[in-house]
Parts: C-alpha cells; sequence; structure tokens
C-alpha cells in the first residue's frame, strides 16, 4: 500500500459518511457509503478478498470522504454521487428502467397517452407497468369506452375515431368541460380498481338496448365487456384492498446479489422485475441504495414490503412511503416467495456469469500475464482500410474489461497522406488520437492493438514514445494467408508472443482483431459510396457541390438519374447545356 494511503487511512474519522474511490487517472471508479467511516474504508485494505473487490482495490490510487450527520443523510448522498459521477464499480445503478405509465393529460382537452417519464405538468399518472404490452392493452380498452380526444393537434376535421364513437371530435364539435370531467373519474375511477362496477354498468346497457332491439349497440357493449374480462380480469387477485404495492425479496451469495420486485396493481400481482449485481457493501445497505435507485425515476406505489433483515424505518424514510415488515398471510407469503425467486435465480445466473468472466475479464488478466504488462482492462485498438489508396480511412475500436464499448469507437478520414501508405496512416491516425486524448485529459488505454506487423508496430511506436512522449504496451496482431488471427508481437524489437490457440485470451484477440476490421472497412465503405456518386459529376463544368445535391436530392440515385431524358435533368433546376453534358457523360 501506498504511503500516503496508509496516513489517510491512519486519520479516517468514526462517522458516518461517504466516500470516493479513484484510479490513477483520478476517476471516481466506486461511491460508497459507512456508518463508521474508519472502519469500512479500512477494510478494503485490510484481509482477503473476492476476485471483484480485488480487482476494485487495484485500480484504487486514492480516495476521498465526505462526513454526514446520519446514516440516511449518507444514503441520501451515496445516490446523487452515484448519479453523478456514474462510477464503473457501481454497476447495479446503471441499469435502472423507467417503466411505462398511463397518463392522462391536464389539457382543455384532455387526452390518454402512455409515457415513461412522470412531469410536474398537472397530469394524472397511473402504473407503472412493468410490462409495457399490459400497458397498451390497458389503454386501448380505455380508449374503447372512454371517447376522450386521440389527436396530438387539434385536426381541422372529425377523423376515424370519431366516426367509430372513440372521440367526442372537440375539433368540430363543442365539448363543455363537464363532459371531459365526467369521462377522467371514470378513468381513474377504473384504473384505481373499479373496472369490475364498469363491466355491471356495461351489462347493464348492453341489456336495455337489447330490450329496445338496439343490437348493434348491444354488441358494441358486449365486446366492450370482453375486452374488459380478457385485459383485467386474467391475472389472479392477490389482496381484496386494490391498494398499489411492491414487494421485494433478496438472496446473494459470493459477493453477488438478486433483487426481486413483485409488482401488485389494483390488488393484482401483475408483473415481476429481476435485478443482479455485484455488491462490496453489507448486503442490507446495498439493497436500501438499490430502492432507493429504483423509486428514483418511478412513482412509488402506497405501500412497500421488505424482507425483516432490512431496516424498515430507515427505508420508510429514504422512500416516504409506508414500509413494512408482513408478519403472517399472504404478504408474508409474497415476501417469502420473492426471496425464494431471488434464491433460485442468483444460482441460475452464476454458470452464466462465470463463464462470461472467463471469456472477459480473466481473459484480459490471463493476457496482461502473458504480455508481462498490467491487465490491459482498456484495450484500443486501430486498423487502415484502402482500395490501392484511394479513399483511405482509419478506425479506432475500444474494449473494456473484454467487452466492445461502442460509444467510445472513433473513425478517421486520412488526411496527409498521398497514395496507400499503410504505415503513415497509422502514424497519422495514432498522433491525432494521443494527442487529443493528452489535450483533454482523457483516459489512456492499458494496451494498444495494431492490425499489422512489425512496420506498423515500429511507426506507432516512434509517435507515441519520441512524438507524444507516451509509454504505453503496444502489440501488433498479424494474419495468416487465410485473414485470421495468427501472431501477437510486443516489444522493441517486436518478439511474438506465444499464445495457445484455443485459449480465452487468443480468442479474445480474436474478436477485437476482427471488430476492428468490420468496423474500419464498413466505414471505407460508406465514404467510398459517397464519393462514387461525387465523381460522377465532378469533371463536369457548371456542376458545382450544391448542383450537385440538388440533382441527388430530386432523383433519389444515379441509376435514377442514367435514366433521365435531357428534358428531365433540366427540371431540377439544371441549365440545357448543363444537362446535355451530365447526360453525354452519364451515357458514355
Amino acid at each position: 500500500m501506498k504511503d500516503h494511503l496508509k496516513e489517510k487511512l491512519s486519520i479516517l474519522p468514526d462517522q458516518p459518511g461517504c466516500y470516493l474511490m479513484k484510479d490513477k487517472y483520478g476517476t471516481v471508479i466506486y461511491v460508497g457509503k459507512a456508518k463508521v467511516l474508519k472502519n469500512r474504508v479500512r477494510s478494503y485494505f485490510t484481509g482477503s478478498h473476492d476476485g471483484k473487490t480485488q480487482r476494485l482495490v487495484q485500480d484504487i490510487v486514492d480516495f476521498e470522504y465526505i462526513v454526514t450527520s446520519s446514516n440516511l443523510e449518507a444514503l441520501i448522498l451515496e445516490m446523487n454521487l452515484i448519479k453523478k459521477h456514474d462510477p464503473k464499480y457501481n454497476v447495479m445503478l446503471k441499469d435502472d428502467k423507467g417503466y411505462p405509465f398511463i397518463k392522462i393529460t391536464a389539457e382543455k382537452q384532455p387526452r390518454l397517452v402512455i409515457t415513461r417519464k412522470v412531469k410536474k405538468d398537472k397530469g394524472k399518472y397511473f402504473g407503472p407497468y412493468p410490462n409495457a404490452q399490459s400497458a397498451n392493452e390497458t389503454k386501448k380498452l380505455l380508449d374503447r369506452i372512454y371517447p376522450l380526444r386521440k389527436c396530438s393537434t387539434m385536426p381541422d376535421r372529425a377523423c376515424l375515431y370519431y366516426h367509430i364513437g372513440q372521440c367526442l371530435a372537440p375539433c368540430v364539435y363543442e365539448v363543455k368541460e363537464e363532459q371531459n370531467k365526467q369521462l377522467i373519474e371514470n378513468i381513474t375511477k377504473f384504473l384505481n380498481g373499479g373496472h369490475t362496477e364498469v363491466k355491471e354498468e356495461l351489462h347493464g346497457k348492453m341489456m336495455k338496448a337489447s330490450e329496445e332491439l338496439d343490437f348493434e349497440r348491444a354488441k358494441e357493449y358486449r365486446d366492450q365487456i370482453a375486452h374488459i374480462e380478457a385485459t383485467m380480469e386474467k391475472q389472479k387477485v392477490a389482496f381484496n384492498d386494490f391498494v398499489d404495492r411492491d414487494v421485494f425479496g433478496y438472496s446473494y451469495d459470493k459477493g453477488w446479489m438478486c433483487v426481486q420486485v413483485f409488482f401488485i396493481r389494483q390488488g393484482k400481482l401483475i408483473e415481476r422485475e429481476v435485478s443482479m449485481f455485484p455488491f462490496y457493501h453489507e448486503a442490507e445497505e446495498d439493497f436500501l441504495t438499490f430502492i432507493g435507485q429504483f423509486y428514483a425515476k418511478n412513482i412509488k406505489p402506497k405501500e412497500v414490503m421488505v424482507p425483516n433483515t432490512i431496516d424498515a424505518k430507515l427505508a420508510e424514510q429514504l422512500l416516504e412511503v409506508e414500509v413494512h415488515h408482513p408478519k403472517r398471510g399472504k404478504k408474508k407469503d409474497l415476501v417469502e416467495l420473492a426471496c425464494k425467486n431471488a434464491k433460485i435465480a442468483l444460482h441460475e445466473k452464476f454458470f452464466l456469469i462465470e463463464r462470461d468472466e472467463e471469456r472477459t475479464v480473466k481473459a484480459v488478466e490471463r493476457l496482461g500475464n502473458e504480455l508481462g504488462i498490467d491487465a490491459p482492462y482498456r484495450i484500443e485498438a486501430f486498423d487502415n482500410s484502402n482500395i490501392q489508396g484511394t479513399d483511405p480511412v482509419s478506425a479506432m475500436i475500444v474494449f473494456v474489461d473484454g467487452k466492445p464499448e461502442k460509444k467510445e469507437y472513433r473513425k478517421y478520414k486520412i488526411k496527409t497522406v498521398v497514395g496507400p501508405d499503410d504505415y503513415e496512416s497509422m502514424r497519422e491516425v495514432v498522433r491525432r488520437r494521443y494527442t487529443r486524448v493528452l489535450k483533454d485529459g482523457l483516459p489512456l488505454p492499458d494496451l494498444i492493438i495494431i492490425d499489422g506487423g512489425r512496420g506498423h508496430l515500429a511507426a506507432v511506436q516512434d509517435v507515441l514514445e519520441n512524438e507524444l512522449g507516451l509509454l504505453v504496451p503496444t502489440a501488433g496482431l498479424v494474419k495468416d494467408d487465410k485473414h485470421r488471427t495468427s501472431n501477437l508481437m510486443i516489444g522493441d524489437p517486436a518478439e511474438i508472443v506465444p499464445l495457445e490457440r484455443n485459449s480465452q485470451e487468443f480468442y479474445l484477440l480474436q474478436r477485437i482483431q476482427d471488430e476492428v476490421h468490420r468496423f474500419a472497412i464498413t466505414f471505407h465503405r460508406q465514404v467510398r459510396s459517397k464519393s462514387a456518386f461525387q465523381s460522377v459529376l465532378d469533371d463536369i463544368p457548371g456542376v458545382g457541390e450544391k448542383r450537385k445535391k440538388a440533382i441527388l436530392k430530386y432523383f433519389g440515385s444515379v441509376k435514377k438519374l442514367k435514366e433521365a431524358t435531357v428534358e428531365h435533368i433540366q427540371e431540377a433546376g439544371v441549365p440545357e447545356n448543363v444537362a446535355k453534358l451530365i447526360y453525354d457523360k452519364l451515357k458514355s
């Protein structure tokens, strides 16, 4: 352990608070909370840990902490810091979802819509619906029964919805506020568990229409009743009080936690949600962090039920809703069922998790050992693409923890190199990339991989070391006669590193080489296809950039332009003499 870390650990306070772990670039990689900062932070640097915690500790170069006045304050601060810094080791907090809600808008002529964002816009929200299909089916049903406005903008005439009885057409006819108010009350009542009463009311109207021999209207009521039964009553009733509640259960093992949530809406168990993630705290503390983040983007129910190992009072203060430990009956059974499902799901996933780590993180660590460098958790790879020097491009991909990080991929058009010179193209791109990295303070890779041999490797090392002053491990990937990954070389002078052909680290290199080649050649095809059209018209007098774009927009493709007559080309705003030149050029 470094001396400055020992000194900081020795003066940690015996108070609650949050701590921020940082890597060698000063980036916050983990945010945690503690009832006693001194005990928690010291625990990372003493004793033995599982593999994933060891990896976190290896990346820690510095830390800072913030003292709070209570455990609740630390919990809230932790959630805010995670949201601000988005640390890579706080995995479970990145995958939060926004579930769909059914909303009655607060417009003068209200609409019924489905949305995933809850805003303070005076609209009425119902949900969430973890199953989007369930939300859509419920909305379709309400559209059939209650004729609120459907169009997002008012048309100038009545649409089809009016003619089939699903809209009052406020665009054409006056719809009084009392009518809309009544419809909203009915929809609210329906979504709050009153669909049984609505069904009985429709049944009465159906019988009355039948007695009056209005069979067409009676059939409409019958169909609406059938839709209610199909949509709302296919699920078993869990409770008779129609209270919206969420039931949480969790299980943990080997440093991983699984949380299962049962959503009960209108007294029915409508859906469940499963979340699985590594954790580094005490299980109960990380569970509280999880539910705090879980409700950051979702409307809270009236009641939350949690296992009795969780501090219900603290959870209640955090969520500002009723939180209970069920003691008996159906509620207790549901909590136990959620915990049981979480335990089963966790064990089922362990094999998949271990297999994925074998292909990614562990393969990266073994690759580092083979190369004699630190584990290259961040790898950046480059490849060039051109056809005999025309339209030369290059591409860079990024693999983090053995997986592609596609949002960090970059494309480069070669600017300074004339003709087919792969070495100079590679020099230019590497120079541009790492000049930007140094200028903007971006993270440097742990390993740079070049799709090429000794010449490419020497060119890149010259730019990095002699021009930019960077000492980043750089390796070259060589392909065989069949364009398959063959050898890895590293060092100056470059030496072949023997890797087992059936090892996961070799397969990782294959994936990197295939991916960077795919990305580069796809970009080259895009550039070439654009220049192909431009080259057809480039040498024609009277055709500049503006006119080329106008012609392309008018005809849509070169094929249609080739089929055009002189008169047709003139219709695109081209003078007759220029149109004749274009026609002759294309025919030749």
